[in-house]
């Protein structure tokens, strides 16, 4: 029998002193411990997602909550087949998310409210509430909450220049709530939305993650599947007879929740595409990068 595996979910903003030396640090015993995954380390936190064995990840669990800037970190766990991940990538970051804000903010201080899964899933659908989305819209296509409000934006640093572009007096009147994957992007998103001017903010506590693992909840209200960076890229979320796909194929729109790379090397394109058409396409996301790729391979 093949041994179980766990994929661990998780952030905590917390000031790390000599931030670069605890990444090299961190670096070695993740290699050491033989996990993967991605792990970001700043002056102001930690920031991950990685997999390994059950033995493995209890042991990285036990090792960081032994350190008293993490002892109360919270993981969000998934089981898993094998690794999610190919390799291990460490690295120390100025910021955990790219913000690059004209002022420094601390979301502990400085962020909105937190509603629990129950406390989200009451909010939906109500007049007087309005849902932001604090993920890319690459992301909202392939799922998101009832209603919610999709940013036309590639990066999470063009966040202040769209809340002062779309965002008016009106909303002021509103409870604005944002919710992300695992709640690190949406903590950081209320507290640039306080500082715009936006007093009536909260977040997801957790994230889409925790909502979708809710006993209670089970993810009522989440249409399509959440994207994750890792090689599962698509998650069910909504677990009831409710789940519906939003996603839609690149080439001919019928719902899908497959994200594939375009088969250029020179493209790499991310899409979504049905079974059909990434056989009929050979996974390009255009006759031109077909017709480009093909012309490179014989010449």
């Amino acid at each position: 029998m093949s041994q179980p595996y766990r994929i661990l979910l998780f952030y905590h903003y917390v000031p790390v002193e000599d931030a670069e030396t605890f990444a090299a640090e961190h670096l070695q015993y993740c290699k050491d411990l033989g996990i993967r995954g991605r792990i970001l380390i700043a002056s102001e936190g930690i920031n991950g997602t990685l997999s390994g064995t059950v033995e493995q990840t209890e042991r990285y669990m036990a090792d960081m909550r032994a350190n008293p800037l993490f002892a109360d970190l919270l993981f969000k766990i998934d089981e898993s087949e094998g690794h999610a991940f190919k390799k291990l990538f460490v690295r120390y970051k100025k910021e955990l998310v790219t913000l690059r804000y004209d002022k420094k903010l601390d979301p502990r201080a400085d962020g909105g409210g937190r509603l629990t899964p129950k406390e989200f899933h009451e909010h939906l659908g109500r007049d007087d509430v309005y849902i932001l989305d604090g993920r890319s819209g690459y992301e909202y296509d392939l799922g998101h909450f009832r209603n919610a409000v999709r940013p036309d934006l590639e990066t999470f640093r063009e966040f202040p220049d769209w809340i002062r572009n779309n965002l008016t007096e009106e909303h002021k009147n509103k409870k604005i709530l944002t919710y992300c994957t695992g709640g690190i992007r949406c903590e950081m998103l209320t507290a640039v939305l306080k500082n715009e001017g936006f007093d009536n903010v909260y977040q997801l506590d957790g994230g889409i993650v925790t909502y979708g693992q809710d006993p209670e909840v089970q993810g009522r209200g989440f249409d399509g599947n959440c994207y994750v960076f890792d090689e599962r890229v698509s998650v069910r979320i909504n677990q009831t007879d409710e789940h519906v796909l939003v996603g839609k194929c690149h080439h001919c729109g019928a719902p899908t929740d497959v994200y594939v790379n375009c088969t250029d090397d020179t493209c790499h394109l991310q899409h979504l595409v049905c079974a059909d058409c990434e056989s009929e396409k050979g996974g390009y996301c255009s006759a031109e990068c077909e017709t480009h790729d093909l012309a490179a391979s014989a010449g």
